[in-house]
């Protein structure tokens, strides 16, 4: 299927899925909350204190097989055969004939129509973004676009970024038209340099952003193609060089957060997953929805934990330090991984 067939399909899949109950739904409310001017949107779920929890994922590790046919254990959700309720279909690139991703609805929806682009091959969710992730991805926001739908893709790269399957997927879902809140700060940035990334500075955690050439998604596949890997090959660099500069970093694969819409790419190097909340002692899991500026909790309690500790903390301190000027400088770090 072509990415507008995908998109057309995903609202029909996902209410038969919750109809069959293949899906669960989980109702929310989203509350605001500012913070250096940034509107936050923090959503408020305590139907997810019942969902199960699910055990820390290998990201290396491919599923053993059972027998001689190599068939993948179940306990790999993303491995065929897939849940019928789930699967939307496997995405072709106009390019080729190939067809190297299957599209599964997520099964635990906090927001309606949340899907999964996912490699129908095993790989790594520590394993970098490849361009062909990236024009996939980019070709789905397209296609939702002409839909009139604004969407956002996500990836959870590596152990400390909030993954939490180790087969490689990337997520896509619908936000409003201004789009995540993190993505209406990048907008108000004046680039003298427009194919150079930046950084935003109004928060203290390293990010790096690239501006893509206004209506990218016009343009051929090849172009497309081009300008992502180069934004992607820019950011990771710089992603690299951030965590360089902290002395203390785990050792391993380094794990970051990519963000993707039309307009931009976003780069957040990771130090952690979880934020233990000082006032509750609860845990929270942030991953690259967190750095768009929509957190999620379960409870009133961690509602309010939240804003009183401050998102800003809570991300600098599941990220690591902007050193964006130091990097802009020409300043190098001693530090070797």
């Amino acid at each position: 299927m072509l990415p507008p067939e995908i998109i057309s399909k995903v609202s029909t899949q996902y209410e038969q899925a919750l109809a069959s109950g293949d899906l669960f739904f989980f109702p929310s409310t989203v509350h605001n909350h500012s913070e250096s001017g940034i509107e936050y949107e923090i959503r408020l779920c305590p139907a997810l204190q019942q969902k199960p929890s699910l055990p820390t994922p290998h990201f290396e590790a491919k599923p053993v097989p059972l027998n001689e046919e190599d068939t993948p254990k179940k306990d790999d959700p993303f491995a065929p055969p897939y849940n019928s309720g789930l699967f939307v279909g496997y995405l072709r690139d106009a390019r080729y004939e190939e067809e190297e991703y299957a599209v599964l609805l997520n099964k635990y929806s906090v927001v309606p129509e949340h899907f999964l682009l996912v490699t129908k091959e095993f790989r790594s969710q520590s394993s970098p973004p490849s361009p062909d992730d990236l024009v996939s991805a980019y070709a789905l926001l397209a296609a939702a676009r002409k839909k009139h739908k604004n969407m956002i893709a996500f990836y959870n790269c590596g152990e400390l970024s909030g993954a939490s399957q180790p087969h490689k997927h990337l997520q896509l879902l619908e936000v409003e038209d201004d789009g995540p809140p993190i993505e209406a700060i990048a907008r108000q940035i004046n680039l003298e340099t427009p194919d150079k990334p930046f950084s935003l500075s109004r928060v203290p955690y390293a990010n790096h952003v690239y501006r893509f050439p206004s209506n990218l998604y016009s343009s051929p596949p090849d172009e497309i193609e081009r300008v992502l890997t180069k934004a992607f090959v820019c950011l990771l660099d710089l992603a690299i060089s951030s965590i360089r500069f902290d002395p203390n970093y785990p050792k391993g694969k380094a794990s970051y957060n990519v963000l993707l819409t039309l307009n931009h790419m976003h780069v957040i190097p990771r130090l952690q997953d979880e934020y233990t909340l000082s006032s509750t002692g609860g845990t929270l899991n942030i991953n690259s929805l967190g750095y768009a500026g929509m957190l999620l909790v379960k409870s009133e309690e961690e509602l309010e934990a939240v804003k009183k500790e401050g998102i800003l903390k809570i991300l600098r301190a599941t990220g690591l330090e902007n050193v964006h000027d130091k990097q802009v400088s020409g300043v190098t770090s001693d530090v070797v991984q």
